[in-house]
């Protein structure tokens, strides 16, 4: 898969000399996504904390999750363009310095309003950081040794996740949450050093398509007003504000389609959809990353305000589902391989909605080692779904239009785990609401999970819509 302007990139961008091992180059930008990866995961364990320091409720605190992927879904579409316009290390080095200053303003808040602001600042600069890192290797590592480059990149990206729940536990157990982000700080530094000295200065793409401004603007407006108005109903903010930011979401949203009929490169090209696998897979995708967007976001709340368990105590036991994501990702290939795309797809799907439907029946007299070894099952399951999903959307593709399709595709993967968050928010306001409570109950978690585990059983439908055959080139699996 690439990221925009990576696949021009390959072709027309020869390697930059071999002056830097290409394996320091890998390690530099790993270390970046290992640093965006584990400030999202670190942060999950400490909401409670924070919530009570801000003297807000818990659920309140989901919108500083929802603004940080907001953020994301809005500036990566724009990073290829960037980076071909300002150079790709320039870009890289500044995405770092962004993000941490934004680590900065963060831990030096004192209220929600400031957090938001805070974490805008940070996402904007995460967004950058990932996609611009495997941008710079494409076009900085010779192509012998790019597969070994590549493998480099994910072993700290696995890291971020394995180590963060633990980690935020330990920190707001034992120190301040503001931890969390000042850890940021030393490795954003070491980071911005590096690039700034060993990575090749890399030129702009002269062929580079001219960026589509208004798009980004439609895009941003339409994508902020609408998951913030539904964030504004979860929070039982004043219902004409909520409305009118809706309203003016959906108007810039149907803009933006207008608009992008009529451009010949769009920052988002809508005329994608008309390839099946690659419409199947965002639907289908979008619904499953509902469920997914809203399980980090209920499930340490659950266990420290429903269950009252300390956050070291949640974050080992959510540690379990990125093991099994982890585990998943070494056999993957060949379970595809077996069953194929379509049969896998289906099937695996039930189980990964299943799986979080179980978690509605956690209790606190439950054993741990049963509640471990589910969130195990849980994380298997997505991992596979998601790996699924994200090979099938480009079977059939034009390799003249993987690029667009990639920051189509991840864009609206962050979009949708934007409103994963706002819809497990605005379940458990509207179960307190109905219930009267003023902090949630174990049975508001419970109506939570399941009302998102129907949402992502939805996607059966779209993933029969596949052919019986598809993706056979990939997986090398052969339908009967």
């Amino acid at each position: 898969m690439n990221l925009p302007g990576e696949e021009a990139a390959a072709k027309d961008v020869p390697a930059a000399p071999a002056t830097t091992d290409y394996r320091v180059i890998s390690l530099i930008v790993a270390c970046s996504i290992f640093m965006e990866q584990l400030d999202a995961t670190v942060l999950a364990t400490a909401l409670p904390t924070m919530a009570h320091d801000f003297g807000v409720t818990a659920p309140a605190m989901s919108v500083v999750i929802t603004c940080y992927l907001l953020m994301l879904a809005i500036f990566i579409p724009a990073s290829g363009a960037m980076a071909d316009r300002f150079g790709a290390r320039r870009v890289f080095s500044t995405a770092i310095g962004v993000f941490v200053a934004g680590s900065i303003l963060c831990a030096w808040t004192t209220s929600l309003p400031m957090m938001v602001a805070a974490r805008v600042v940070q996402g904007a600069g995460g967004a950058m950081m990932a996609p611009i890192g495997r941008l710079i290797l494409l076009r900085t590592v010779e192509r012998r040794n790019l597969v070994s480059a590549m493998s480099w990149t994910l072993v700290p990206a696995f890291l971020g996740p394995l180590i963060g729940p633990p980690l935020g536990g330990f920190i707001v157990t034992y120190l301040d949450w503001r931890w969390i982000f000042y850890i940021n700080v030393p490795i954003g530094v070491l980071g911005f050093v590096l690039v700034r000295k060993l990575i090749p200065d890399i030129g702009s793409e002269t062929t580079a398509s001219r960026f589509d401004l208004l798009g980004f603007v439609l895009c941003g407006v339409g994508l902020g007003c609408l998951l913030f108005g539904f964030e504004s109903i979860g929070q039982n903010a004043a219902l004409p504000e909520a409305l009118t930011l809706l309203a003016v979401g959906l108007c810039a949203c149907i803009a933006y389609v207008w608009h992008a009929k009529r451009r010949p490169n769009p920052l988002l090209d809508l005329s994608l959809l008309k390839i099946d696998s690659f419409r199947l897979s965002v639907i289908g995708g979008s619904l499953m990353r509902v469920t997914q967007g809203a399980q980090p976001f209920l499930l340490p709340l659950m266990f420290q305000i429903g269950f009252g368990w300390s956050a070291v105590r949640s974050g080992q036991l959510i540690l379990a589902t990125t093991l099994g994501a982890i585990v998943t990702r070494s056999f993957t290939p060949r379970l595809l391989r077996h069953v194929g795309f379509r049969n896998g797809m289906i099937f695996n799907g039930v189980l990964s909605s299943l799986g979080y439907a179980v978690c509605a029946f956690f209790r606190p007299d439950w054993p741990s080692a049963i509640m471990f070894v589910l969130l195990f099952c849980c994380g298997a399951f997505m991992s596979f779904q998601f790996a699924a999903y994200n090979t099938i959307a480009y079977e059939a593709v034009p390799t003249s239009r993987v690029s667009a399709a990639n920051s189509f595709y991840t864009t609206l993967q962050q979009l949708m785990l934007s409103v994963g968050v706002c819809t497990g928010s605005l379940l458990l306001k509207s179960t307190m609401v109905v219930g009267g409570h003023a902090q949630p109950q174990l049975m508001d978690f419970s109506i939570a999970f399941l009302v998102v585990t129907l949402i992502s059983l939805s996607s059966t439908r779209w993933h029969l819509a596949f052919a019986h055959d598809a993706g056979h080139e990939l997986s090398g699996h052969r339908a009967k």
